[in-house]
Parts: structure tokens; C-alpha cells; sequence
């Protein structure tokens, strides 16, 4: 659950996130995937992946321009843990002096 600090979170709407449309904003924004690519790694269609991702990004918008609280739960994507160790750079991230 992610919400505005210092705001109790009983007094806010909560705007779900499906685990999937977290999935899809990793692979495409953080990992910098195209949408073939990242359709490919979900094992979805690219047309599924775009109705996918464009629901998540309108959620996440959702909950940061309106303040409310961003609950990421349900869907039918099963989320597999990460490999462990280094982490990749994010070639968009600059480093900070």
C-alpha cells in the first residue's frame, strides 16, 4: 500500500493496482522493454499487454494526482521472485554527484 504521508489511510480511496499492471509498468518503465518484448515475458499479446499497461499508468496517475492511496492486490499474473544479486544500472537513471 502506498499513500500520502501523513494522511491516515482510513480516510482515503484506495485505486487498485493489479499485480499484472505492476508487472507490465516494471518491464516496460524501469527495465526499459518495448511492449513486444514485455508482452513476450508476460506471456501475453502485445494488444493485451498494451490494454495492460495503459489501465496500470492511468491507476498510478490516478492515485498520485488525486491524492489517494495506491493498493497493488488481485489479478491473475503470478509474480516470480527476482534473481538475486548485483542490481543493473537503469540506463534513463543518472548518477547522483
Amino acid at each position: 500500500m502506498y499513500k500520502p504521508a501523513g494522511v491516515p489511510l482510513d480516510g482515503l480511496l484506495r485505486v487498485k493496482l493489479l499485480h499484472e499492471e505492476r508487472e507490465a509498468l516494471r518491464l516496460a518503465d524501469l527495465e526499459g522493454l518495448t511492449q513486444a518484448e514485455a508482452a513476450k515475458r508476460m506471456g501475453v499479446s502485445r494488444s493485451t499487454f498494451q490494454r495492460i499497461i495503459s489501465h496500470g499508468r492511468r491507476q498510478v496517475a490516478m492515485a498520485l494526482c488525486g491524492g489517494h492511496a495506491l493498493q497493488v492486490e488481485g489479478g491473475t499474473f503470478q509474480v516470480l521472485p527476482r534473481p538475486r544479486g548485483p542490481r543493473q544500472r537503469h540506463p534513463h537513471r543518472q548518477s547522483q554527484a
